[in-house]
């Protein structure tokens, strides 16, 4: 194993695990192994880069560190070169949250100061510039992620906001550097290291900015960023004859189906709403939910009910219901009580014949993906940018867990049609 990288969410390991397996056009990517959590053995010898997906987003600082090294030790034993920080390009965090000190952590261990911080995806619209964050045309902090319900994002000034969680000052990489190229960004990192920066925003508003990042970290132990960063590292491992690549043939599928959909963000409830209009759906009642009255059984009869029309159950709601629910209840015992009641759903459609899953929202597909127990997932065809079809259980299984803020409108029925028949030409 070449390059190892750490996820702190489920559909985030997925999405840079798609971008690995896919590099840059006419040059090819990685052999690609996503993993549900540390594994307890060793990865195959065929395994050119491993993505290990924890669930530490949202986690204690002290829960999240400690994970995260876990992961580290697990990758430098299989003898991972390089090794990425992924977390999501909206920056998903909180002043207190926990991603620079994993990412301090993580350097501290391997010994460097001066690594790339960049969440920008541009062909999802998150781009970086001048250390702030965007969403298409907006700041983040005027984007719909000002009102998500863990981590509501009020700043979009990056480097300000990953400085209240870090020890070390926290350096910047300007567009005029990245246009410059990879020798000037190197040249800015050292630099921005030389004056005790151990994390380094670096901006990027285009593919052509990621690959710069991407060459400039060439040898570089340590990269830290949304899926978009890895764009350029497979040709590095390429180009040096380390590694080989492959495409993993997928031929699809077919048996029963269902969607289920936690995340509250604007992009997935508009897909709800497309998809109702031609497809049952079934709402869940949270209310009941937190009550312990909502019982599993009848989501299962409302699926089994429904089989071969793309049957949809979600909690997902706009943000005024979701801050009622959670000033009633609490903002942790709600969302402790959505996974809980997803993971249980999830094990028991597929324990009663599902095979194909689509789920979407991060804390959602965590819960869902550690409730099945399948260790690890072979990475199959994109269907949307940043959303790979995932096959785990020898093949039996074929899954898509989206991040919420990702997928076209008719994401839902689109990605179980892909599921089932495997490689869309």
């Amino acid at each position: 194993m070449l390059l190892g990288v750490i996820a702190d969410d489920f559909t985030g390991a997925g999405d840079i695990a798609n971008t690995l397996a896919k590099g840059l056009p006419g040059q090819g990517g990685l052999v690609v192994t996503q993993y549900l959590g540390v594994p307890k053995v060793k990865a195959d010898r065929s395994v050119e880069a491993g993505v290990i997906s924890l669930k530490t987003r949202s986690s204690p600082v002290e829960d999240a560190v400690e994970q995260s090294l876990a992961a580290l030790e697990w990758l430098r034993n299989q003898g991972c070169e390089q090794f990425v920080f992924k977390y999501c390009s909206t920056f998903d965090s909180t002043p207190e949250g926990n991603i620079g000190p994993v990412a301090e952590a993580l350097a501290t261990a391997l010994g460097v100061k001066g690594v790339i911080a960049c969440p920008a995806f541009p062909t999802v619209g998150r781009t970086v510039h001048q250390g702030h964050l965007f969403v298409q045309d907006r700041l983040l902090s005027e984007s719909s992620m000002r009102h998500h319900p863990l981590t509501p994002m009020t700043d979009s000034d990056i480097r300000r906001w990953l400085a209240q969680q870090t020890r070390d000052p926290v350096g910047l990489v300007n567009t005029e550097i990245v246009r410059s190229g990879s020798g000037a960004v190197r040249s800015a990192l050292d630099a921005a290291a030389a004056d005790g920066a151990t994390m380094v925003i670096c901006d990027a508003s285009l593919d052509d900015d990621l690959v710069t990042l991407g060459r400039a970290a060439a040898g570089h132990r340590l990269i830290t960023g949304g899926s978009g960063i890895a764009i350029g590292l497979p040709a590095n491992f390429l180009r040096s004859g380390k590694a080989a690549g492959a495409v993993t043939a997928f031929c699809g599928v077919d048996g029963p189906e269902a969607i289920l959909a936690g995340s509250c963000s604007a992009t997935t409830r508009h897909q709800i709403a497309v998809h109702a209009a031609g497809h049952p759906i079934m709402a869940l009642d949270i209310d009941a939910a937190m009550a312990g009255r909502l019982d599993v059984g009848a989501i299962l009869e409302f699926a089994a009910a429904h089989r071969g029309n793309a049957p949809l159950i979600y909690s997902s709601d706009d943000p005024l219901e979701v801050e009622r629910l959670q000033k009633r209840y609490g903002r942790e015992k709600v969302a402790e009580t959505l996974d809980d009641l997803f993971a249980r759903t999830a094990r028991s459609l597929v324990e009663s014949g599902v095979s194909r899953l689509v789920v979407a929202g991060g804390e959602t597909s965590g819960a869902v993906a550690q409730a099945l127990d399948l260790d690890a997932l072979s990475i199959g065809p994109e269907i949307d940018p940043g959303v790979p079809i995932l096959i785990g259980g020898k093949g039996r299984i074929a899954l898509a867990l989206k991040s919420g803020n990702f997928g076209a409108p008719d994401f839902f029925a689109k990605a179980l049609k892909q599921l089932q028949q495997g490689q869309m030409k």
